[in-house]
């Protein structure tokens, strides 16, 4: 009689120096949420370990830095075909990983190629400044210089497109990397660390550590890192701002949302409806810019929900490497029962629930359905607390002023719309709003590649944006020279301020 035996689950590796390494053999495992099974491990890093990575960095910077922008924009030219001829296999990799659709995760790559393309513009977004002739003889202008070594910490639900956010412009900016990615879904970052060799970018500019709160805590108490860009939950970066901060580090650190979308009397209501639906329930919600909350203003409630809850019956929920799937699972076991709990405790919040998206126990994946909670009112659980899954909620209000007092009161501030036909209120909307990113009759308002990414409040801990123009000011450091020439026989001592 023979027993069956079972391989060992392949595990994602390190990549330090270009060379691919487990540790000390620590790991996580890594699961395809559509099966709810396992299907691999991660490497999980100790703080030597990413002491050892942040000593490589600094040793590859150093001859990066010096390597010219001409080159390094052709890297960056060869880096986004590279990835261009590819994305459907990085499209597939994300899909068994977290589980989002294909053509979700295909949107995912498109947008991460976005800043990859701004990047090809470095020669001009690296310039500084002269003055000449500021006083007699005298010229000063200013560099932009690299910070030297920085750690990109990047959340579950883009593992693609925030890597390229971050990295690409560390890289470009001429900074060597530490890509810390979530441990749920790590094979996209070794996959691009890959392209990016191929693309030119020598071993040891990028390596990617996985792992979890120790490899974090490594990363924010090492002196060789200067800088620190994350993305996650509001108490996660709330942590990494104030400790990378008292590290003396540079910090952008991004955190959670709760994205409200208002709906005017006057605004085409299937639109409106078709927004709400895609905006809240797409990528299973798991989304900081997701519509989480819809606005109902005047009498139009019940006209809106009830357009809502009709369309959601013929969304398509199931394995997103499916070419007929709408909306995937959710990434964790853990993630399902969160969301699951959101919607059990609704109505004894006082909500009604419309759209009862739960699954009966026993399925297989990580999935729930979407759904729809009206009446709800700031206080239930429902509201205050971010979800991050397929719930969408409908706040009822008397006007615009009262939406507008509802939006501004919350402790997030990330992404907000508004659905209007009148120029008047939409122009209002941008201007009274306490939100950094706003949609006029556009429900997600990620910005394009040549603006900068962020929100305000506990959304962003920090005073700079990602990607974009604000993104090449964070990963460099400006620098004034003072020129003057002078003959020697004009040379004299001065013990006074200078004045020019």
């Amino acid at each position: 009689m023979t027993t069956a035996t079972t391989a060992p689950p392949t595990t994602v590796p390190h990549v330090i120096g270009g060379v691919r390494t487990t540790g000390d053999g620590r790991t996580s495992p890594v699961f395809n949420p559509a099966t709810g099974r396992q299907t691999g491990a991660v490497a999980l890093a100790s703080a030597e370990l990413v002491h050892e990575a942040a000593r490589v960095a600094r040793e590859a910077q150093r001859g990066w830095r010096d390597t010219g922008l001409a080159r390094r924009q052709q890297i960056m030219f060869r880096l986004r075909e590279i990835i261009s001829a590819r994305a459907e296999d990085l499209a597939r990799l994300i899909t068994a990983e977290h589980g989002k659709t294909v053509a979700d995760a295909l949107g995912e790559v498109a947008r991460g190629l976005e800043n990859v393309e701004f990047c090809t513009g470095l020669m001009h977004h690296l310039k500084g400044d002269h003055s000449e002739q500021v006083a007699s003889g005298l010229d000063v202008h200013q560099l932009r210089q690299p910070v030297g070594v920085v750690a990109c910490i990047t959340p579950f639900n883009f593992p693609a497109m925030v890597p390229l956010w971050m990295v690409t412009t560390a890289i470009a900016a001429g900074n060597a990397v530490i890509l810390k990615p979530s441990e749920r879904d790590p094979s996209a970052a070794v996959w691009l660390a890959d392209a990016f060799r191929e693309a030119g970018v020598p071993d040891g500019v990028l390596n990617v550590v996985h792992g979890d709160k120790e490899a974090v805590d490594a990363i924010l108490d090492d002196p060789i890192i200067r800088a620190v860009s994350f993305v996650g939950s509001t108490p996660v970066a709330r942590h990494v701002y104030t400790r990378a901060a008292a590290a003396g580090k540079r910090v952008q650190a991004l955190g959670g949302a709760k994205n409200h979308m208002i709906v005017m009397p006057d605004a085409d209501l299937e639109a409106a409806a078709d927004a709400a639906v895609s905006a809240a329930y797409g990528s299973a919600g798991e989304r900081c810019m997701a519509v989480s909350v819809v606005v109902a203003v005047g009498a139009v409630g019940d006209a809106l929900v009830e357009r809502i809850a009709r369309r959601l019956p013929g969304l398509v929920v199931g394995d997103g490497a499916d070419p007929t799937t709408e909306m995937g699972p959710l990434i964790t076991r853990e993630a399902l029962e969160r969301v699951t709990g959101f919607v059990a405790g609704a109505e004894g919040e006082g909500a009604d629930l419309v759209v009862d998206g739960r699954r009966p126990a026993g399925d297989e994946g990580f999935f729930i359905g979407p759904s729809l909670v009206d009446r709800v009112t700031p206080g239930m659980r429902v509201y205050d607390e971010e979800i991050f899954g397929p719930v969408l909620s409908v706040v009822r209000v008397r006007d615009y002023d009262e939406a507008v007092a509802l939006i501004n009161a919350s402790r997030y501030a990330n992404g907000t719309a508004v659905f209007t036909r009148d120029g008047k209120t939409a122009r209002q909307f941008g201007y009274d709003i306490e939100v950094g990113m706003v949609g006029v009759n556009v429900p997600i308002p990620v910005p394009v590649g040549a603006y900068s990414f962020g929100g305000w409040k506990e959304s962003l801990f920090g005073d700079t944006h990602m990607y974009g123009p604000e993104a090449f000011s964070f990963y460099t450091r400006r620098k004034v020279i003072t020129t003057r020439w002078p003959e020697a026989s004009e040379s004299q001592i001065s013990l006074g301020f200078p004045t020019h």
